[in-house]
């Protein structure tokens, strides 16, 4: 497998900026974003409000275009039509026909991307037991639907076509935390599955539990990226609460430990959680006392 075929997405110094009505330019949403997406992982995107998370989804899906740079998802140019039907977008608010129930819905959205009727048969039911909708919930108007089932509905419609890729904006909104531990569930199950999930969410525990690996946005810039565990990870410290240990004086402590009959103790590093990364680069990179709030 090449460099671009274990990537299923990559950007290359994308930029986006909005410009006013005299063509000056009004808020650079996104500056020089450069990342890769491995096939088969799951990917979080993060970011205060106006990071420019919507703005890169937009940019990937080919619904805006860049101001400078690139961004390649599935070997195509973002936007390349050829790529529509190997991509499944659950956007933060789905905007769903209210007067279909929900099984209807991932009919229509199946005949839409020309799935034979014989595999809707058996891919219909299949995902609504997927995503926890019983047999009355499929049976009502999604007008009638909380906003937990618009969700789920949702995220169904999102996976309708068997997607390859997967963004998935805000997933768990509105969900109980039942609910939430089936989405994670899910999400991991795709990944299983071979299938790439991009990952937008706010909710940074959600992310920890399910993300291979992160990108922090703060004010269009890519603050950090790395695989989650390794970004948690407290370096200089360690678990028996010292800053600064050799490995002479580790080696002495372990034989220690072993003298007073302790043969099973591990040396590890601890971490901090996600939401003290997050905070802490929002917080290092909001001089004066300025807002962390933009325009995205």
């Amino acid at each position: 497998m090449t460099a671009s075929q274990s990537e299923a997405v990559e950007t290359r110094g994308l930029t986006k900026i909005y410009k006013d009505f005299w063509g000056r330019d009004k808020v650079r949403a996104l500056d020089d974003l450069s990342f890769t997406i491995r096939r088969g992982e799951v990917f979080g995107l993060l970011g205060p409000n106006g990071s420019g998370k919507s703005t890169t989804i937009k940019l990937l899906l080919g619904l805006i275009f860049p101001t400078a740079g690139s961004a390649s998802v599935l070997g195509y140019p973002a936007g390349n039509t050829r790529i529509n039907e190997r991509i499944g977008f659950l956007p933060e608010e789905s905007y769903l026909y209210r007067f279909l129930n929900g099984e209807e819905t991932l009919r229509f959205y199946g005949q839409l991307f020309k799935i034979p009727r014989r595999e809707l048969n058996k891919r219909v039911p299949a995902l609504l037991d997927t995503v926890g909708l019983d047999a009355k919930a499929r049976k009502r108007k999604l007008r009638e639907y909380s906003k937990g089932m618009a969700r789920r509905i949702g995220l169904a419609q999102a996976l309708i076509n068997d997607p390859e890729l997967i963004l998935l904006d805000e997933p768990t909104t509105g969900l109980d935390p039942i609910g939430t531990k089936e989405m994670k569930d899910l999400i991991k199950s795709l990944r299983d599955q071979g299938k790439t999930v991009l990952l937008c969410s706010h909710l940074l525990a959600d992310v920890q539990d399910v993300c291979d690996r992160i990108t922090i946005l703060f004010r269009g810039r890519m603050q950090t990226i790395g695989e989650v565990s390794s970004l948690l990870q407290v370096r200089n410290v360690t678990q028996i609460q010292t800053s600064t240990m050799t490995a002479a004086q580790l080696t002495q402590t372990q034989a220690f430990l072993a003298s007073q009959g302790i043969t099973d103790a591990t040396v590890t590093h601890p971490t901090s959680t996600l939401e003290d990364l997050f905070l802490r680069i929002v917080q290092e990179n909001t001089a004066g006392g300025k807002s962390s709030v933009g325009s995205e």
